[in-house]
């Protein structure tokens, strides 16, 4: 502690990819006299921001928390510098600067924000409002599980009236699925995913769903795992189940990074015959960016979907698509306008060509990729179609 003035940044443990992250300045005034203060925090500099400056009107003993937020766009290290006061009397008699060295790295994890809303969403029953639907489960593959307390959302035919008389409180029977399905999301990182969207690459929409829909598989009573692939395969975990899971699922997301080689398909291949022991629910994460390269594709994807329920989700281009739907001003608009709609039709025509073989798939804007894809599973596991 400086005389006369005391600062420190509080920092979380690890930030929140493409979230916005709290972040605050504890700022103390030991001076016999109100001050302002001006302060600047030296921020990482892949948040590119030079402007980062905060004013505070200070009194004698008195302390005040600025708080700003930042929103990383890539996982990795993000490296903090010093924190630097500038202060001044009421009169500007007296001026000084303080410099507080508050060095520290800090590890940007895939969205573990968004994860937590919507895993407290789910354990609420409110999905709905982030646009989850709510669908209807066929047959009777549940088995009793425990009489809990009534939480909006719950199906009012589960409650148990007995229980809701003896306690007072509106008491519902709570239910789960006799077996655990297994969940994989397998990853291309190969150099289709490095596409930027709204600043943020489609590897790095494909991690976020991945984590998401892991943590509801994983609330849902089934097994998650996890495979990433490029030229060469890069993780593999089997799935299981508990609450390690999804922290050794986070953990291999932080690493994960885009290459600059064509997937390797047979190899992808080898390694789903391998490791999935028994039917799954396969989620596969990919961008085809012609006809012809998802046809290369598509003889390993039935293979795979002989043997497991495939689900192959890849992204709509939105710019591509603006264009297609805005009005041609002159003849380069014409053009252009053409080529995007022929770009546009050839993703449609790519739906098609799966579904042929029996594979089912989203095509889906980037911003759009967690909600289809959580609603998907969720319609599959209320159809029992696994």
């Amino acid at each position: 502690m400086e005389k006369g003035i005391f600062v420190r940044r509080n920092t979380p443990e690890r930030l929140s990819n493409s979230d916005d992250n709290k972040l605050s300045i504890y700022i103390e005034n030991f001076y016999g006299f109100a001050i302002t203060a001006g302060v600047i925090d030296e921020i990482p500099f892949q948040f590119q921001k030079r402007d980062i400056w905060f004013e505070a009107a200070l009194g004698s003993r008195q302390q005040k928390i600025i708080e700003y937020f930042l929103k990383p766009l890539k996982r990795g290290e993000y490296e903090f510098g010093a924190v630097h006061v500038y202060v001044r009397s009421p009169l500007g008699i007296i001026s000084r600067r303080y410099s507080f060295d508050y060095k520290v790295t800090v590890p940007v994890y895939p969205s573990f924000i968004q994860m937590r809303k919507y895993e407290l969403l789910a354990v609420s029953n409110r999905l709905n409002e982030i646009g989850i639907k709510k669908i209807r489960r066929l047959g009777h593959s549940m088995e009793f599980e425990q009489v809990k307390n009534y939480v909006a959302g719950d199906d009012y035919r589960t409650i148990n009236w007995k229980a809701t008389a003896r306690r007072g409180d509106l008491m519902v029977n709570s239910y789960t699925d006799e077996k655990s399905q297994h969940i994989y999301c397998i990853i291309d990182k190969s150099r289709t995913m490095k596409m930027p969207f709204d600043g943020l690459s489609l590897l790095d929409y494909a991690i976020n769903a991945s984590l998401v829909l892991s943590n509801v598989a994983l609330l849902k009573e089934d097994k998650a795992g996890l495979i990433t692939a490029s030229e060469k395969i890069g993780s593999v975990l089997p799935a299981d189940k508990g609450a390690i899971q999804i922290k050794k699922i986070l953990e291999i997301l932080y690493k994960e990074k885009t290459r600059y080689l064509e997937l390797n398909m047979e190899a992808l291949y080898s390694t789903v015959r391998a490791t999935l022991k028994q039917r799954s629910l396969v989620v596969f994460f990919t961008n085809f960016e012609s006809l012809p390269a998802m046809q290369r594709q598509l003889p390993f994807l039935k293979r795979i979907a002989r043997f497991h329920l495939l689900l192959v989700v890849f992204f709509e281009n939105t710019e591509l698509k603006k264009l297609s739907e805005e009005p041609a001003k002159n003849v380069e608009g014409i053009y252009v306008k053409t080529i995007a709609e022929k770009f546009a039709f050839e993703k449609k025509q790519m739906v098609r060509e799966l579904a042929k073989y029996g594979i089912q798939s989203i095509l889906t804007a980037p911003e759009n990729l967690t909600v289809n894809t959580v609603n998907r599973y969720l319609e599959i596991k209320a159809h029992q179609s696994i």
